[in-house]
């Protein structure tokens, strides 16, 4: 069962309890403490040293760290708190394998981005422990968006400053930056340097990387699914088994110059995922000209460019059934995060003629998620049915 956020500020002047000892092993201690929240694993390590040393090792294997920052709570406290417990328990550095951290503002609130930078070498050197780190995600949110004024020579992204120097050889998965935005502060050679040193890493996301990524052929060998954009992935993909890919952006960052560095992958590219875009039918048929082995799509689309304006409701989706003529492989179309503004009473009849209507565009298909959050799913018999109602 994961742990929820580790509790890095325990206040526990209430709790007089006198330690006691329990005869139960360690192992047997571990399999009943799993099934608590992590407020009640603080409280039980104020039992015994044996219960600590158990509940401790649980707590700290998996960290979530996330602040939130206002113009009266400036400073990323459970952050600096977070890092002081890590860098106090050396003995527990070996028991982390998650680590999540995320900074954020509210919409318009101002920040102050030098009492966040303060912060970035307390992380370095409490990450610089986690030697089994398995799970790392830094989302620094605005700190990320903007370049450090804080510290003397060249600029330098605000991850880089965390990363450098830092070598996780059982890293599998890792998230860096924030959201995707455009003319902000670029990385640099510093961001290669780590992802050579991940040996075993399998998924990376790297929302906010634009263009050059230089990575000699033999690193991320294992790498198998890519969240980035789309110039990124271009320079990331060639010569590794990437078979999942997410593209953020616009859709006009798509081009014939990236796009063919996509088919590249060392394994058949499944899975598109395009929902972080509003996309155009055109580069559905661009895609599905130059990756035909895509299996799973899913998409929103920008409907203002359909073919059919005087269309209403869910009918608006009619004119992609030339566009998914293109598609031999598609199995499963997912369309949930299109937002369509005049859905109908009886959308649900709407929606299974679209199905019947796209299956023979695409004789593929054996499932179609719609904007309402249905899920339709052929059925052995040749029919379309909803989740659930199709089995039966």
């Amino acid at each position: 069962m994961p742990r929820g956020t580790l509790p890095v500020d325990h206040n526990m002047s209430c709790i007089s309890a006198t330690p006691i000892d329990i005869a139960l092993p360690n192992e047997t201690l571990a399999a009943i403490f799993e099934q608590l929240t992590p407020s009640t694993l603080a409280n039980i390590s104020f039992v015994s040293t044996q219960f600590r040393a158990v509940a401790e090792r649980l707590l700290y294997a998996n960290i979530n760290v996330a602040d939130i920052l206002t113009s009266t709570s400036p400073s990323p406290r459970r952050s600096f708190r977070c890092c002081h417990s890590i860098l106090q328990r050396p003995h527990l550095a070996e028991t982390v394998k998650k680590f999540h951290l995320r900074w954020q503002i509210h919409p318009n609130e101002p920040f102050d981005s030098e009492l966040l930078e303060l912060a970035l070498p307390l992380l370095r050197d409490a990450l610089r422990t986690l030697t089994q780190l398995e799970s790392l995600e830094l989302y620094l949110g605005p700190i990320n968006l903007r370049a450090s004024q804080a510290y003397p020579g060249p600029s330098m992204h605000p991850i880089e400053r965390v990363v450098d120097g830092l070598h996780f050889p059982s890293l599998r998965n890792c998230s860096l930056g924030a959201e995707w935005a455009k003319g902000v502060q670029p990385y640099g050679d510093i961001l290669a340097a780590f992802l050579i040193s991940l040996p075993i890493l399998r998924h990376l996301r790297l929302s906010d990387h634009h263009g050059v990524l230089h990575l000699p052929p033999e690193a991320l060998p294992s790498l198998s699914s890519f969240r980035g954009s789309p110039d990124s992935a271009a320079y990331l993909l060639p010569g590794r088994p990437v078979h999942t890919l997410s593209l953020v952006g616009q859709d006009s960052d798509v081009n014939r110059t990236n796009l063919p560095r996509l088919t590249h992958t060392t394994v058949p590219l499944r899975s598109l995922d395009l929902s972080a875009m509003s996309v155009r039918p055109i580069l559905l048929q661009n895609i599905a000209s130059f990756i035909p082995t895509i299996e799973v799509l899913k998409v929103r689309l920008a409907l203002r460019h359909t073919l059919h304006y005087a269309m209403s409701g869910i009918r608006i989706l009619a004119g992609l059934s030339s566009v998914l003529n293109a598609f031999t492989r598609l199995v499963h179309l997912d369309l949930s995060p299109t937002f369509v503004d005049t859905l109908s009473h009886n959308h649900l009849a709407e929606e299974a003629a679209l199905c019947t209507e796209w299956s023979r565009a695409c004789g593929s298909l054996r499932q179609i998620s719609f904007p309402s959050k249905n899920d339709w799913v052929l059925n052995s018999s040749g029919q379309w049915g909803l989740v659930g109602e199709a089995h039966q």
